[in-house]
Order: C-alpha cells, then structure tokens, then sequence
C-alpha cells in the first residue's frame, strides 16, 4: 500500500507566513497598549499539530522585557483576532520572543568595518 501523501507539503508554512501577516496589522491597528511601540513581526515558528506558535520581533523603540510582555499578556487577544481572520481548525497559542538577530547583524557590520579599517592601515 503506498504511502499517503500530506494535503499541502508546506502547509505549516504557509500558515506561519499568514499568521505573520494579519499579526502585523492586528498589532499595528487594533492593540492600543502604550507599553507596544514600533514592532515588527521577524518571523513565525508553528509546531506541527497549529497548538503552539513562537513569534519573534523586533523592536524599534522601547523598551524589550516591558514591550515582550505586554504582547505575551495580549496574546489571548491577538488569537481572538487571528481566529476571526483564519479558516484553520486550530489557532495557535502565541508565544512572542524578542529577536536579537538585528542587533547581532549590526554588532558584526560594525566588526568587519574595523578589520577592513586597521588592515587598510597596515597597507
């Protein structure tokens, strides 16, 4: 008997992908805690069975312990929201994680242009 495939092979992508986009605007337009300022969505981690999303942020001003609370604490909000939004079954509990990536991007920019710096000296 031959195996089954799945219904959509990147499923869980594409929900991620969409659970990212109507975030954004729900954030941007309906949550009016003042503790949120300028946030963006990096990126969004389903786990395979839609019970559980980690989504990750940036943050542009504020501060991050007071603002990564603030979305933990409106996450029942922000599902009630996706819910109205999505046609899945399961909509996922969110889980927001402040990400650092941006930060460690500009640290090793910052890096590379002081080796190119002291070795054009050294010429």
């Amino acid at each position: 008997m031959p195996k089954r495939k799945a219904a959509t092979p990147n499923r869980a992508f594409k929900v991620a992908d969409q659970i990212q986009r109507d975030l954004t605007e729900l954030i941007a337009r309906e949550l009016k805690d003042p503790r949120v300022g300028m946030v963006t969505i990096q990126a969004v981690e389903v786990t395979p069975d839609y019970a559980h999303a980690k989504v990750f942020f940036s943050l542009l001003t504020g501060d991050v312990d007071e603002t990564t609370e603030a979305l933990n604490q409106a996450a029942g909000f922000l599902r009630n929201g996706l819910f109205k939004r999505l046609h899945i079954h399961t909509v996922p509990t969110l889980h927001f994680l402040f990400d650092r990536t941006t930060e460690r991007a500009a640290d090793m920019n910052a890096l590379i242009a002081q080796a190119v710096a002291s070795r054009s000296k050294d010429d």
